[in-house]
């Protein structure tokens, strides 16, 4: 709504300035006083729809092309007070100026466009602070966000920093909620939710990054370059994510390693009691879940299905999708026990 008052109020005033420009040229006349009102009011038009033309330009690469062209005109100017000591036509010297200047302007731009990964022109969140200072940049990814225990997390404050959530994520958490698929379509809501309670929060420095990379298709190859440049961590679930980053050399916080983590520790020989939920794949097991989501395998419980029970540890075993608990039933004798 601000920038739509803005347009029209540029187009009232370019009208009223065409207005006075022409009446000034055409000595105070009524007639060059419309034609200028009405030049002013096209000449709007035409800036207004350029600029809406430039909303897709990067404005990396318009702040390296705005260097790069200050660079080049700096580098024609000290060649052309160098060609001053040298004996030569006005014509020619003027020649030879237009000349370099624009050959420099041109190559200082494509040169700095190149190379605009390499210094960091216009990057948000980038400000000069003590060296003894460090401001942590955590970016978000779209899983970690759709997950939703990261909201948890950061409310118990054991993660600072300022978070940092791309425009490319929050399009693509966009896309994922609009999916026909009902069980994404679900997951997306419930990401945009999990987001909204974020930002909504007074505790949390939430900023929107609005730096894209058009050359770039996939979104997470999008995180790490982003990462890379803003000497950023990544938060994430996303084992394959997780791993590309850490070859590049990028800091990575995995909410899956964090819970992993913060299990309890179980020895065998110690007691608990668990619930019974399920039958067991072996003969005469039952299954329970810790809170975690740990699975226990109970010996000789299929029958107790239902009910609460005490259970002595036997073996603890550690997969590539978890970890598992074998157990007895606390009455059982040792030595009937038979899980592995």
């Amino acid at each position: 709504m601000t920038i739509l008052f803005l347009r029209f109020f540029f187009i009232f005033l370019s009208t009223i300035v065409g207005y006075y420009v022409g009446s000034l040229l055409g000595g105070f006349s009524v007639l060059w006083g419309y034609t200028g009102a009405g030049t002013g009011f096209v000449g709007a038009i035409l800036i207004i729809m350029l600029e809406i033309g430039m909303r897709r330009f990067s404005i990396r690469n318009l702040s390296a092309a705005v260097f790069g062209l200050i660079f080049g005109f700096f580098m024609a100017w000290i060649i052309t007070s160098v060609l001053r000591l040298i004996p030569m036509s006005l014509e020619l010297f003027a020649s030879f100026q237009i000349i370099l200047i624009l050959v420099f302007c041109y190559l200082g731009m494509i040169i700095a466009m190149r190379g605009k990964d390499e210094f960091n022109l216009i990057i948000p969140y980038v400000k000069f602070v003590r060296q003894d200072k460090k401001d942590d940049i955590i970016l978000l990814d779209t899983s970690v966000i759709i997950d939703g225990r990261i909201a948890d997390i950061l409310q118990t404050r054991f993660i600072e920093g300022r978070l940092v959530i791309p425009r490319f994520v929050l399009k693509e958490l966009q896309q994922i909620a609009d999916s026909q698929d009902v069980l994404k379509r679900n997951r997306g809501r419930r990401g945009l939710d999990i987001l909204n309670k974020i930002q909504k929060s007074t505790e949390f420095d939430v900023r929107i990054q609005e730096e894209d990379f058009p050359e770039i298709k996939e979104v997470d190859a999008k995180l790490v370059k982003l990462a890379k440049l803003l000497g950023a961590k990544i938060f994430t679930n996303d084992f394959n994510l997780n791993k590309i980053a850490e070859l590049q050399g990028i800091s990575v916080l995995n909410i899956n390693e964090l819970a992993n983590a913060l299990r309890p520790v179980v020895l065998p020989g110690e007691s608990m009691e668990v619930r019974i939920t399920k039958e067991g794949k072996e003969y005469n097991q039952g299954v329970a879940y810790l809170d975690d989501g740990t699975m226990v395998v109970v010996d000789n419980s299929k029958q107790m299905i239902g009910q609460t029970v005490k259970v002595v540890v036997t073996s603890v075993l550690q997969t590539s999708a978890g970890r598992m608990i074998f157990a007895r039933l606390e009455d059982q004798p040792r030595g009937t026990w038979k899980g592995k």
